[in-house]
């Protein structure tokens, strides 16, 4: 959001003094209503100026999208795999996060930059649950150590939540989003990640979405 004395000064090209006049002359409308040099404008909003159209109201989309194993998080269509060849949306959105190729599940998309940023940023410390399947039996110290924290790429990961689903299979719920973080902890430990699916972020749940299937979030999905 921006005020809207600094909007018009950036829109127009005008003085702080300028911009100040037009909204004490009643000029500036932010969805039809007069604005006040006190209001702020976001992206949702439509604004004119003396009649005229300067800032078309912004529809905000989320969306949850069941990423297949094989696809490469990326909306290049240059590279081969890419998200275009399984998704398609009558708006240009961005995800959230990344899931490397040979893992599926839980992907956000969005056009929200705000939203955006609150999920991406590590230091929010947003949950992301995931389903995890190694390549031999689990024994207590590699769950400990998990749940402890593992040193990789020179840092030492935060502490996770996790709990043994069967002799090969842990759910584990992390804080941040290193690159490669489970695969990396688990090799770091003498395992091999043989599946892995992301089922959460924040409140937002993969629950029966298919493989390759989205759905509308709407704001109840948004409460974090």
């Amino acid at each position: 959001m921006i005020k809207t004395t600094t909007f018009l000064v950036k829109q127009l090209n005008i003085s702080n003094k300028e911009a100040l006049c037009l909204i004490s002359e009643d000029h500036l409308l932010i969805n039809g209503q007069i604005a006040n040099k006190n209001q702020y404008i976001s992206p949702t909003d439509a604004v004119h100026l003396k009649g005229q159209l300067i800032q078309e109201a912004k529809t905000l989309h989320y969306i949850a999208f069941y990423k297949p194993r094989g696809i490469e998080c990326t909306l290049n269509p240059a590279i081969p795999d890419n998200l275009l060849t399984v998704f398609s949306f009558t708006e240009h959105l961005f995800p959230i996060g990344r899931l490397d190729k040979e893992s599926e599940g839980l992907l956000i998309l969005t056009n929200d930059g705000k939203f955006y940023n609150k999920i991406a940023d590590s230091e929010q410390h947003i949950e992301k649950e995931y389903e995890v399947k190694v390549n031999k039996p689990l024994t207590g110290t590699a769950l400990t150590k998990l749940r402890d924290g593992i040193e990789i790429m020179g840092k030492i990961t935060r502490p996770s939540i996790v709990n043994q689903v069967d002799e090969f299979r842990f759910n584990i719920i992390l804080t941040q989003g290193l690159n490669r973080q489970i695969r990396r902890m688990c090799y770091k430990i003498g395992y091999e990640v043989l599946e892995l699916k992301r089922i959460r972020i924040a409140n937002i749940q993969l629950e029966k979405i298919k493989v390759g299937e989205w759905k509308v979030l709407d704001s109840t999905h948004l409460l974090f």
